[in-house]
C-alpha cells in the first residue's frame, strides 16, 4: 500500500503537540490544542459544517469495509427529525479476520509512528468540528454549544490524551538494552534484549447514546496507539459521530500506508444486540463500554477472553455542611443539576442538608430554606426559555422522560419539571429539572442496605431528577456518603463546608472510597465537568467504573512486552 503520509511529514507536524501533551499530563497544568470556540475554525466553518451534515441525511454511508451483507439504520434525533441514514451492517466471520490482517505491519510501525497517525487523525477531526457537533447534537439531544464543545474538543483532548498516556507507557522501556554479567576470571554473560509492545489483539469500542465522541475516544485511541485493531460498535440510536470517526481514521491510516481495515464499524439491526455475542467472541481482546451498570457487569463477568474497561453508573453526591457563598454555593449547583437536562454520568443526584440547617454567609439557613433557595436558583436559571433551551438540550430517550414523569411519586416536589418549547424543533422534548425531598434519617438507609424497603435515592435516576436529602447531621451525611461510594458507586463527589474538620472528613471518605472530589465549588468550574490532561475522570476503584480518564492503568494493559534475547 503506497504511502501518502511519510512518517518524516507525520512527525514535522505532529510531534510537538505530542510533546506538549506528555508535558502536560506530567504538569496537570491546563491546555488544548483543540479550540472551544466555533469562529476559531474560520468564517465559513458554521454554514460548511451544517451543510456537510445535511448532506449525510437520506444517504448510505459507504465505508468500503469487508463483510458488508446489508444496509441499515433508523437514528431519529431527540429534536425530531428522522436522520434517514444507512450504515453497512457487518458479518462479523468475515469482518473480523480483516481487522486483525494489518495487526503485524502496525505493530512494527512502533509506538512513535502509531502516536501520530492517531494525532493525524485527531487533527483531521477537529478541522470538522462544525459537522461533528451537529452529528452530536442530533443522536444526543445536546444542546449545539455543549455538542460543539464536549462532542468536539473536549472529545478530541481525552482521545489525545489517551494517545500521549499510550506513548509514555509503551516507551518506559526501552526498545534495545545491552546485558553483561561478570564472572570474575572468566568472560562476562553477554547478551543483547529487544523489548517490543505487543498489542493484545482486536479492541471492540461499545459506544453510548448520550457522549459518543467524549466517552469513545479515549478507549479508542487508547487501543489504536498500543497497536491493537477497533472494532467500533455505535449505540443504535447514536451511530453517525462514530461513523464518521471510523471513516476518518480509515482514510489516514490508508494514506498512511496501513490497513484501513484496522478500524472497521458495526452497527446493528433493530433489536439484534450485537454487542454480547462481539462481546464474547474469542477475537476480541479488549472492550471498552459506557452504560447500564446491567450490561457493564454482565461484560466484566462474560467477557472473559478481553481485557474489560467500564463506565457504568453510579450514584454522584454533594454534601453540604456550610459556606461562605450561600448565593455562588445555589448558583453552582443550579447550574450542575440543569447542564443537558441532567443527562450526564457526573451529574450530581443526591444532595444531603443537615435537617437542622446549615450555616451560611447570609446567616441560619434551615433545610427547608436552603431546599427552596435552591429551587428558586434552577427555576430562575431556566426561566428564560431561549436559555433554559441552550443548557438543557433535549431529552436522549423516552426512558429519561418517564422516570423524570414518576418524579412526583419518590417524595414531595420541591421543584416540579416544566415543559419548554424549542423554537427551532417543534418536536423537541424538553424539560426542566425535577427536586425531589426526602428522607435521610439513619435509620431508613441503613434498613435499606440490610435488604428492607426500597429507598429511591439508593439508586441511580438518570436525567434532570434530584433529591435534596434530608440526613441527621453532617456525620451522618459522611456515613451515607461513604455507604452509597462503597455500594452504588459515584463518578463525583462535591462538599460544601467551612470547617476543616469536615473537609478532612470528607476528604477521607473519598480517599477510602476512591471517588474525585470537589470542594466549595462557587464559580466557573463544576462538579460534573472535567478538563483532559488534569482531572481524572472517574477513578476505577468504586462500583461506579473499573477505569479512570485517563490514566497510566487505562492504557497499560492494551499490550504487552515481548523480550528477545541474544548473545552479544
Amino acid at each position: 500500500m503506497a504511502a501518502q503520509l511519510s512518517p518524516q511529514q507525520l512527525a514535522e507536524k505532529h510531534r510537538p503537540t505530542l510533546d506538549r501533551a506528555l508535558g502536560t499530563i506530567g504538569s496537570r497544568g491546563y491546555w488544548s490544542p483543540h479550540p472551544e470556540h466555533p469562529k476559531a475554525y474560520g468564517e465559513s466553518a458554521p454554514a460548511d459544517g451544517l451543510a456537510a451534515f445535511q448532506a449525510l441525511r437520506g444517504t448510505r454511508f459507504e465505508l468500503d469495509q469487508p463483510g458488508t451483507d446489508g444496509w441499515t439504520g433508523g437514528e431519529v434525533s431527540p429534536y425530531g427529525p428522522a436522520l434517514e441514514i444507512e450504515y453497512p451492517h457487518a458479518d462479523p466471520d468475515v469482518l473480523l479476520p480483516a481487522l486483525g490482517a494489518g495487526m503485524g505491519a502496525w505493530r512494527a510501525a512502533g509506538p512513535e509512528t502509531r502516536a501520530l497517525v492517531c494525532l493525524e487523525i485527531l487533527a483531521r477531526i477537529s478541522a470538522r468540528t462544525h459537522e461533528f457537533a451537529h452529528a452530536v447534537m442530533h443522536t444526543s439531544g445536546q444542546a449545539f454549544t455543549m455538542a460543539f464543545q464536549a462532542g468536539g474538543p473536549h472529545a478530541q483532548d481525552r482521545g489525545l490524551e489517551a494517545v500521549a498516556y499510550a506513548y509514555q507507557e509503551q516507551t518506559r522501556t526501552p526498545a534495545s538494552a545491552e546485558w553483561s554479567k561478570p564472572q570474575g576470571k572468566r568472560d562476562p554473560l553477554e547478551l543483547r534484549k529487544s523489548f517490543t509492545a505487543v498489542p493484545r489483539g482486536v479492541a471492540l469500542l461499545i459506544g453510548c447514546n448520550t457522549f459518543p465522541t467524549w466517552n469513545g475516544y479515549p478507549g479508542l485511541f487508547a487501543s489504536l496507539a498500543t497497536g491493537n485493531p477497533v472494532l467500533v460498535k455505535p449505540h443504535p440510536r447514536a451511530v453517525l459521530p462514530l461513523a464518521l470517526t471510523v471513516r476518518v481514521a480509515r482514510e489516514v491510516l490508508a494514506e498512511a500506508g496501513f490497513d484501513p481495515n484496522l478500524v472497521a464499524l458495526a452497527v446493528e439491526r433493530p433489536g439484534e444486540g450485537i454487542a454480547k455475542s462481539l462481546a464474547v467472541r474469542p477475537e476480541i481482546r479488549i472492550i471498552d463500554y459506557t452504560g447500564s451498570t446491567v450490561f457493564g457487569d454482565w461484560l466484566e463477568t462474560h467477557a472473559r477472553q478481553a481485557q474489560v474497561y467500564t463506565e457504568k453508573a453510579g450514584v454522584n453526591t454533594v454534601l453540604v455542611d456550610s459556606t461562605d457563598d450561600y448565593k455562588g454555593m445555589l448558583s453552582n449547583l443550579a447550574f450542575s443539576l440543569s447542564l443537558y437536562s441532567g443527562q450526564m454520568c457526573t451529574t450530581p443526584q443526591n444532595l444531603l442538608i443537615p435537617r437542622d440547617g446549615i450555616t451560611t454567609d447570609a446567616g441560619e439557613k434551615a433545610y427547608d430554606e436552603v431546599v427552596a433557595d435552591l429551587a428558586a436558583s434552577v427555576a430562575g436559571l431556566l426561566g428564560d426559555d431561549t436559555r433554559a433551551n441552550a443548557l438543557l438540550g433535549a431529552l436522549v430517550n423516552p426512558g429519561v422522560k418517564a422516570r423524570l414523569e414518576a418524579a412526583g411519586g419518590l417524595g414531595d416536589l420541591a421543584l416540579a419539571s416544566r415543559e419548554i418549547a424549542h423554537p427551532d424543533f417543534p418536536d423537541a422534548v424538553v424539560r426542566t429539572p425535577a427536586i425531589v425531598t426526602a428522607d435521610g434519617a439513619r435509620k431508613v438507609w441503613e434498613r435499606a442496605w440490610d435488604g428492607g424497603e426500597e429507598v429511591p435515592y439508593l439508586t441511580e435516576c438518570f436525567g434532570p431528577v434530584s433529591f435534596a436529602v434530608a440526613v441527621d447531621s453532617t456525620q451522618d451525611a459522611l456515613e451515607l456518603l461513604r455507604r452509597t461510594v462503597r455500594h452504588q458507586g459515584a463518578m463525583t463527589v462535591g462538599a460544601y463546608t467551612t470547617s476543616q474538620e469536615t473537609e478532612r472528613a470528607v476528604e477521607e471518605v473519598c480517599l477510602e472510597e476512591s471517588a474525585q472530589l470537589s470542594l466549595n465549588l462557587t464559580g466557573g468550574v463544576y462538579v460534573n465537568q472535567t478538563a483532559a490532561f488534569s482531572d481524572f475522570h472517574g477513578s476505577g476503584g468504586n462500583p461506579a467504573a473499573n477505569a479512570a480518564l485517563c490514566d497510566a492503568a487505562f492504557v497499560a494493559n492494551r499490550f504487552r512486552t515481548v523480550e528477545v534475547r541474544r548473545p552479544s
